[in-house]
Parts: structure tokens; sequence; C-alpha cells
């Protein structure tokens, strides 16, 4: 990963490639009507490309170095792009130096918003603004493209660093390793093969992002704002095609996670789509030719292992489970964008037991 290269604003909007395996990672709810999100044309769905691309490091020359308290990190709790940076905020143990500020579940018609309801903050805490749009402007106020979570912000600069989610992740695997525990620390885990991003599963670890992205992450996204019935039958059906595969490589594999005894990148980008599949994708998206629970007995054994294990060595106390995963907002959010002031009772339980 390349150091951060502000724009000729200085105000961190970054013109590096911080590359990852796959791209444009991060929730796609706009301002304008959500149903527009497809072409009107063809009935497809595009995904934004993120705009704000810098990097946390500890280069001497860092517009943007690791230091605690000085960085926030924005969500809601229904975006499953915005997940994955709260799992790893909670699997490295980063809560107590990176704030994290949660929006409602429910999109308005100038986009994410507070309210206070469910837990989630009534404004934000640093402004006081009630609009997600209000701190995009802040960092830029030429923007005009979508106000999209996760945004991993700086109070020193007071701008955007990153928005987009697969960046952030592995931002936050080590920039702040130097001010957590040493068996938190990726250094430590490598030691023994370990860590979230092995050097030696790398290559494996990254094929597998960009397809599992294509045909699950956003396959879900691609079927359920699918306007035509061509362009839903175009991506429903690889969808399952890749849950199958998912199900066939853990069967071959026959370990806890997708690539051994250790969770991975892999493992932290499939569960949000995963858990979200029985209780708002499979009814709310369409994307109904199987459910996890029923369908797919080893992702659905990977899924309950993920959200149950509450141990400080494989998920730090429950990263992946309640603490993150909140099935409230992410059913009533889901109803919101379909415009459905109706919320499915089912499925019941929410999720099934680990054993």
């Amino acid at each position: 990963m390349t150091d951060e290269s502000p724009d000729a604003k200085g105000k961190g909007k970054a013109t590096d490639s911080a590359a990852t395996s796959s791209q444009d990672t991060q929730d796609t709810h706009d301002t304008q009507d959500i149903y527009q999100l497809a072409s009107p044309t063809t009935g497809q769905f595009h995904r934004q490309t993120s705009s704000f691309r810098s990097l946390i490091t500890s280069n001497p020359t860092s517009l943007f170095p690791p230091e605690r308290d000085r960085y926030v990190l924005y969500i809601n709790y229904c975006c499953p792009w915005a997940h994955r940076t709260n799992i790893v905020l909670h699997l490295k143990g980063l809560t107590s130096l990176i704030q994290t500020v949660v929006m409602d579940y429910e999109l308005s018609p100038e986009g994410w918003y507070y309210t206070g309801r469910l837990g989630t903050a009534p404004q934000d805490p640093l402004y006081g603004f009630t609009h997600h749009k209000q701190l995009y402007l802040k960092a830029d106020p030429t923007y005009n493209k979508r106000y999209t979570v996760p945004v991993l912000w700086d109070k020193k600069r007071e701008t955007i660093v990153n928005n987009e989610s697969s960046e952030i992740i592995r931002i936050l695997y080590e920039a702040f390793d130097d001010f957590i525990p040493s068996h938190l620390r990726e250094e430590t885990k490598r030691k023994d093969g370990g860590g979230l991003l092995p050097e030696k599963l790398r290559g494996d670890i990254e094929k597998m992002n960009e397809w599992v992205y294509e045909k699950i992450n956003n396959g879900v996204y691609k079927a359920g704002f699918a306007t035509t019935q061509e362009a839903y039958e175009e991506h429903v059906f690889p969808l399952f095609e890749g849950l199958d595969r998912i199900e066939a490589h853990l069967k071959e594999k026959g370990t806890p996670y997708l690539f051994g005894e250790r969770i991975t990148e892999a493992d932290i980008r499939l569960y949000p789509t995963i858990v979200r599949f029985d209780a708002a994708y499979h009814h709310a998206f369409r994307c109904n030719l199987k459910m996890i629970r029923y369908g797919y007995p080893k992702i659905h054994l990977w899924l309950r292992r993920l959200y149950w294990d509450k141990g400080p060595d494989n998920t730090n106390g429950g990263a992946f489970g309640s603490k993150t995963t909140k099935f409230d907002h992410i059913k009533k959010g889901y109803a919101s964008a379909l415009r459905n002031a109706i919320v499915p009772a089912g499925p019941v339980p929410d999720i099934m037991p680990w054993d």
C-alpha cells in the first residue's frame, strides 16, 4: 500500500492507489431516489467509486499519522460495508483509540442522517450536524456524489481520510498496532503464520475476495436493485453459484474458517453479507432460491461460529456477534430502503444457535 498523496486543496482527497483486490466496496444509498440506482434503460445496478483514498501510516511525511483519539469512524449498523470496518475495529481492540459515530439505519431524502433511535447518535458529536451530507461538504464543498458510509475522519485536519471500506479495514489491520497489546498486533500473529492477511495466503485470499465481491457482496445488490426481469435473472443465479462455491470450499478445506484455523480478511469480507442473507436479502432483495440456514450447512456452521464465538483468542470477545451485528437495524433498514413500512417478523430466530 502506498502512502497518501493529498489533492491540490490539501484536504487529503488522495490521488494515490491504496489498492486492494476489489473496488468500490461501499454503501450505495444515495440522496436521490434509491430506485434510480439502476439504469433506467437496462435495469442494471451500478456501484459508485469511492472518492477519498488516503492512508494512515507512520511514514515521516504522512499527512495522516496514527494517533490516539485523532480519528473517527462513521457508520450505521444496517450497511454491510460499514459493518466490516466495525468488525475489524473490535477485532483489533481499537474501540478506545478510534471514536465511532453511528447514524440512523434509515435514509432521508438528503441521505443518511441522525435521529437517536435504537441507540444511534442524535447528532454528529463533533459538529452538531444532522445529516451525513454535511460532513462530506465540510471535507470538500465541491463534492457532488453520494454521501456514503463508512467514513474514516481526521479530527485534526477536519477531512475525510478514506471512504472505501476495503481500504479502511487494511488501514486498521496495522496502523495502530503500536497502541494495542502485543497479542493483538499483526507482527505478533505473523510469527506463527497468522494475521488477517498472511503473506503466504495473500494471493489466494485476494482471488477469493475478487469473485466473492462480484458474485456475493455486490451480487445481492445487483439482484435486489435490478428493475427488469432480465437484469434480475442475470445476477441472482450467479449469486447462488457463488454461495455454492463457498459451500464447496468450506467442505473441501474442512477448517473452521475460509483459510484455515484462523480468521482472515476473507472471513471478514464475506461475513456481513451472509449474516444479512436470511434476515434481509432473501425476501427484500428476492434472493430466494435458498436460505443459508437450510440450504448451505457448511456456510451456516461457519456463520454461527463467527457470530457466537465470544472468546478472547479468535474474535477478541465477540467482534462478529451482537456488538457489531444489529438485526433490528438490519431489518428496519432494508424495509425502509424498499419503502416498506412493514418490517418482516422473521426469520425466527434471527440467527440459529451455534449447536
